[in-house]
């Protein structure tokens, strides 16, 4: 049985990184396409590529977190770990699908947490461990994070455009060629976005599947972080589509050196917490990054309508993702 469960997670961890591909592509290439300095084939393309290699050079520290940092796996029995996991990674899963369905940029890393979070409250409920083994003390930094890094990027992202302005926009007889010529640069920083976010968001599709394989006594291998990577491109390529169109067209106007500002500030935020092993959201740090942008030409030039769904799709996803999780646990747990 610990075998079945442990393909079907794997399988289903498959599942989960397509789903992030198709939403968070969004995160890394939508400023790009918003901005026109690249189409949709050439996102699919590039992104595909970054993407993989950030999940597969860069995305085991993340992967720890999700896998051991929330809920003790080592004081569980190994089916119920395995369980577990198959629940939350599928709980996040089908959340996600939903949210893309209707064009909104959730947050894959909240979806993630929550349904670990939803996993370890079902196995307290059933006496397996205590409640306050729970590792809250993680989960506050984590929150926190998810906090913190959309305004860190909004802040840095006014900065840099603000110094771009200033120093060439202003100044330059040609702003249309400038344009162009950040246009081209755009294509440096959308692959420093989807490397980013390709090193920090695999997690939360090889989390699960980490938490299975370390309860057995091996470390995270690195044809999970291939197959997370493999997923994520799969999911730009054939879905990815969706969210692109509300991040890039929909918040606020976007032009390459706006795009540029966005991303370069989106990037470095994500890649530095990956860095620090935080699953942190890269969609609210990207969406952040196009707010900052979008506030530095006044309010007037940011649509809040859009952002007000935007952030209300952030609040329930966790609570979504952990209902689901736990339900979906129960639900194994009888069948099995």
């Amino acid at each position: 049985m610990l075998l079945v469960v442990f393909i079907a997670t794997v399988v289903i961890g498959l599942y989960m990184a397509w789903n992030i591909g198709a939403n968070d592509a969004a995160n890394s290439m939508a400023t790009s396409y918003g901005s026109g300095a690249l189409s949709l084939k050439q996102i699919i393309i590039i992104a595909g590529i970054l993407e993989f290699a950030g999940a597969t050079l860069f995305g085991s520290r993340v992967t720890n977190t999700i896998a051991k940092g929330i809920v003790p796996i080592n004081l569980m029995d190994p089916s119920m770990v395995s369980i577990g996991a198959l629940s939350a990674i599928l709980a996040a899963g089908i959340w996600i699908t939903i949210a893309t369905y209707y064009h909104l940029p959730v947050s894959t890393t909240h979806s993630a947490v929550g349904a670990m979070v939803g996993f370890g409250l079902a196995a307290a409920s059933k006496g397996l461990i205590l409640l306050g083994d729970i590792q809250w003390a993680v989960m506050e930094k984590i929150v926190l994070s998810w906090i913190v890094s959309p305004l860190f990027g909004a802040m840095m992202s006014i900065v840099i455009f603000t110094m771009i302005r200033l120093t060439l926009i202003e100044r330059v007889e040609d702003p249309i060629k400038l344009e162009k010529i950040f246009g081209f640069l755009q294509i440096g920083t959308a692959s420093y976005v989807a490397f980013a976010h390709g090193s920090n968001d695999v997690a939360n599709a090889t989390g699960p599947i980490a938490a299975a394989l370390g309860y057995l006594g091996q470390s995270t291998p690195m044809w999970v972080l291939m197959l997370g990577g493999l997923g994520i491109a799969v999911g730009i390529a054939t879905w990815g589509y969706k969210v692109i169109e509300t991040v890039g067209k929909k918040i606020t106007e976007l032009t390459p050196t706006r795009g540029f500002s966005a991303e370069f500030s989106a990037a470095t935020t994500v890649i530095v917490a990956s860095y620090l092993g935080m699953p942190i959201s890269t969609t609210h740090t990207l969406v952040g990054s196009v707010i900052g942008v979008g506030l530095a030409g006044g309010l007037a030039a940011v649509n809040l309508n859009i952002i007000k769904r935007i952030i209300a799709s952030w609040v329930l996803t966790v609570p979504i993702a952990a209902g689901l999780s736990i339900v979906i646990y129960n639900f194994l747990v009888v069948v099995l």
